[in-house]
């Protein structure tokens, strides 16, 4: 038996704007099965979040060139 699924989610590379994005939107709604598209919003909470994970990856990656070296 297969699963089925009521809705996709698509993540845009990088934050477009609301009139840059409806030829896209458009687009999406000419597949078969579209019914709607919408768009979410971006904040600051987002924003917030893309920012702390950077941190997190660029610490990882510092961690990773530069070890640190026990016993100093």
């Amino acid at each position: 038996m297969t699963d089925r699924f009521h809705s996709l989610t698509v993540a845009l590379d990088k934050d477009m704007r609301d009139d840059d994005a409806q030829s896209l939107i458009a687009a999406i709604l000419h597949f078969k099965g579209v019914i709607s598209v919408g768009g979410n919003v971006t904040d600051s909470g987002m924003w917030m979040a893309e920012q702390r994970a950077l941190d997190v990856l660029r610490k990882q990656m510092l961690d990773i060139l530069f070890p640190k070296i026990k016993g100093t």
